[in-house]
């Protein structure tokens, strides 16, 4: 199935103190202050557009973050909702290209592009093992 250009996902979060970028820090003195942590909106924009992906899986795969250019342009305190789209914008060779956004309630916090890849799982996770082995 070729998945059409246009195609959207979405995803939703209710920010909570776990989601802030204080939350993030390590020591008192990194400073991060009281509100959406970049990362937790790249993680949202990232899930919305594996969202986009879910119908092209076959069993045993799953889609992979390789590339994010995002900028994140505005605070959002906790308790409001953000949510993010991605909208897919073509192929780049094997990865999946798409533009991402994330909104609140006082409108666009950021904005960027991304790329995933479509992967089989048991490689993925017996790459990570060879990589850095538990065992």
């Amino acid at each position: 199935m070729a998945l059409p250009i246009g195609a959207t996902g979405t995803a939703t979060l209710t920010v909570t103190e776990s989601d802030l970028a204080s939350a993030l820090a390590q020591r008192p003195s990194d400073g991060f202050p009281p509100v959406l942590a970049t990362a937790r909106m790249v993680a949202l924009m990232e899930l919305a557009a594996s969202r986009v992906l879910h119908a092209e899986l076959s069993e045993g795969e799953l889609s992979v973050g390789v590339d994010m250019h995002i900028a994140h342009t505005a605070a959002t305190p906790v308790g409001a909702e953000v949510i993010a789209e991605a909208r897919f914008v073509g192929m780049a060779g094997k990865l999946y290209r798409f533009e991402v956004a994330a909104r609140d309630a006082g409108g666009e916090i950021g904005r960027g592009t991304h790329q995933r890849a479509v992967v089989a799982s048991a490689r993925l996770l017996a790459g990570a093992e060879r990589r850095c082995p538990l065992h």
